[in-house]
């Protein structure tokens, strides 16, 4: 497979959430300004998972620093499905609050499922509620869209311009990334194969594509022989690992090899994640705009 001369270009998601949110933050304050009212988001952890614990504290943060309402709701593991529920219940009922964020995953005595399925899908800024997939399955735009699919596609817009008639190969088809990115993808008029595990030959499939999505969980399954060169990977996965370097974090992607061959392709960390809590963020000011806005109609 020929080589580029020259690593392909680095896709900052880092910076590209950056200009998101300090636009966010700019229409914050304005909608402050015409209606004294901010939104409100409210994030809610089960029990003491580190790397959960982690991304509330990153969340709420962020959501402070645009100048939201961050309402943080942290449960013992032992909290019961029953009081999970009646916690959801409350903040579908509380005017403060326009969006709410259930973070995963969820002690094992809890039916995930049931709790999704609580949350009003006005304040789903998550997009999981079956309401707002179906709404995404049938190719509607009211609807909320799944943070980190609708990342993937602000970078590939953004890199890309217009994606009709690409080749797109979706490597992972889990319901928070790999079926939206496809749907998301379809909606672009893009050409799309999914694969999975069960799936004969990706790598045949992926060096066929344009772009190619990778949000299989497994460090280094991408390699550069996969890819056609000049094409665009975006690189979802987040895994730690342990070498003689020490504990660090990688992508799904053998990223120098990837590099070498790709048009573009985005770093893990600074690629997609950054992009993730920035559309988190975009949906949470969507959906307060919608309640907020319409009051004083």
């Amino acid at each position: 497979m020929p080589v580029r001369t020259a690593p392909g270009k680095l896709i900052d998601g880092r910076a590209f959430a950056a200009g998101i949110c300090t636009e966010i933050a700019r229409e914050v304050s304005d909608l402050h300004a015409r209606h004294d009212r901010v939104p409100g988001l409210a994030v809610i952890l089960v029990g003491d998972d580190p790397a959960s614990d982690i991304y509330v504290r990153s969340k709420v943060r962020r959501t402070m620093a645009v100048g939201m309402r961050s309402f943080a709701h942290r449960l013992p593991a032992a909290t019961s499905q029953v009081a999970l529920l009646d916690l959801v219940a409350t903040l579908n009922a509380d005017g403060d609050v326009h969006g709410i964020l259930l973070q995963l995953p969820l002690p094992g005595h809890i039916d995930v499922k049931a709790v999704l399925d609580a949350i009003d899908p006005a304040k789903d800024v998550d997009g999981f509620h079956i309401v707002n997939v179906g709404k995404l399955g049938v190719g509607r735009d009211d609807g909320f869209i799944p943070c980190t699919p609708l990342g993937c596609l602000m970078l590939l817009r953004a890199e890309l311009g217009d994606l009709s008639g690409l080749h797109a190969v979706v490597i992972g088809c889990s319901n928070i990334v790999g079926r939206p990115m496809a749907q998301l993808l379809l909606r672009e008029n893009c050409t799309v194969v999914v694969t999975h595990i069960n799936t004969r030959d990706v790598a045949a499939e992926t060096r066929r594509a344009d772009i190619v999505i990778v949000a299989a969980g497994h460090p280094g399954l991408v390699r550069g022989s996969w890819i056609r060169p000049g094409a665009t990977v975006i690189d979802v996965g987040i895994n730690r690992i342990h070498d003689d370097a020490g504990s660090h974090v990688v992508g799904d992607v053998a990223f120098s090899e990837v590099r070498a061959v790709a048009g573009a392709v985005t770093p893990v960390p600074g690629g997609v994640g950054p992009m993730t809590i920035a559309c988190l963020l975009h949906n949470t000011l969507r959906a307060a705009r919608a309640v907020i806005e319409n009051a004083k109609t």
